[in-house]
């Protein structure tokens, strides 16, 4: 890959920082604390990343979307990105990092599995497509940071998945006025709730917000040991990361404030609020300095996460095509858009 030149990386990286600062508010807060070594190449992997959501969350053939994706991260990883900032920017993320495949890879097949409809049974099945979505980008946040320490790694997902779960919750009501439940249905057996009639007619409950209880109690488990993680990080990355926790829990806790109900409310925090838990960052990254690394550091990673802690710490980053599984969504998703189930390439 030739090297652009300075002007046109420079615009790039304008175009990634506008995009974050306008899209994702708690990111470009906590972002502002990490060093510009990593803020840069963090900012373009989440404007990729963000670029990735949107591309699929906001048209109504998601199939297409995510088969785009697909190219496009296969042009960047040939080094020649498609004629976008954020495309281009990416494309120099993974040459300078070495950016392991398997990490974006898994990003893709979490929105792949969204433009399928796919819905989770289970905590666990909950917690793998929350290891793609968000794990994936914390580990990405990690080989950023220079960090292949599999400890580190493991906590950096238990930080991903947490976010996405307190994602999950704040958008109970949204997610289902589209037509999208990510809730666990056999939690809804358990409560009485039938998956369609709520989404047909959401409506805010005692069972659902039992539920929201449930999975803003396994972020909150997930928090407190992804902070254990922190002492194995760069000190100058520590604010941002702890930050970037801190505002993301801050979530959880206006939507526990509002009685759980993420259907009627959507839970949002105040520029003053994410000050203060920058400020909390700040001070509480001085002390991890001081103080002697907590056991929690060397946890079994969750099982869901596994796969990102071993392709991550990984110093040699697989190049190669797609894996099996995915290569398998991308003909499902390639089948449903062919006229009258046509077959071909």
């Amino acid at each position: 890959m030739s090297a652009p030149a300075p002007a046109s990386a420079q615009a790039d990286m304008d175009h990634c920082r506008e995009a974050i600062r306008t899209g994702s508010l708690s990111f470009h807060a906590a972002s502002r604390l990490l060093p510009r070594s990593v803020r840069d190449p963090a900012l373009a992997l989440y404007a990729f990343c963000r670029l990735a959501d949107d591309a699929v969350d906001e048209v109504a053939e998601k199939g297409p979307a995510v088969l785009e994706l697909r190219d496009r991260l296969d042009l960047a990883f040939a080094g020649r990105p498609k004629d976008a900032p954020a495309d281009r920017a990416f494309a120099r993320v993974i040459e300078a990092f070495d950016m392991p495949r398997a990490l974006p890879e898994a990003l893709l097949e979490g929105l792949a599995w969204d433009a399928t409809d796919r819905r989770y049974a289970t905590l666990s099945e909950l917690r793998g497509y929350s290891a793609r979505v968000a794990s994936a980008v914390g580990a990405m946040m990690c080989v950023l940071m220079r960090v292949r320490d599999a400890d580190a790694l493991a906590r950096a997902c238990d930080l991903g998945v947490a976010m996405q779960l307190t994602n999950i919750a704040r958008d109970v009501g949204e997610d289902a006025r589209a037509g999208r439940l990510y809730l666990p249905t056999e939690w809804l057996d358990a409560a009485g709730v039938e998956a369609e009639a709520f989404l047909a007619d959401p409506r805010f409950t005692p069972e659902i917000a039992g539920i929201v209880r449930r999975l803003l109690a396994e972020a909150r488990r997930l928090y407190d040991r992804s902070e254990a993680g922190v002492a194995a990080l760069p000190v100058a990355v520590r604010p941002g990361i702890l930050a970037a926790r801190h505002i993301y829990d801050g979530i959880g806790g206006s939507i526990r404030r509002a009685g759980h109900d993420s259907i009627t409310i959507r839970a949002r925090t105040s520029k003053a609020q994410k000050l203060g838990w920058v400020a909390q960052a700040t001070m509480q990254a001085g002390l991890v300095t001081l103080l002697p690394r907590s056991a929690i550091l060397h946890a079994k990673p969750l099982d869901e996460v596994a796969f990102l802690v071993h392709a991550a710490a990984d110093p040699r980053p697989a190049r190669g095509g797609w894996s099996e599984e995915l290569t398998a969504v991308f003909a499902q998703l390639a089948a449903h858009d062919r006229p009258d189930g046509a077959r071909g390439t």
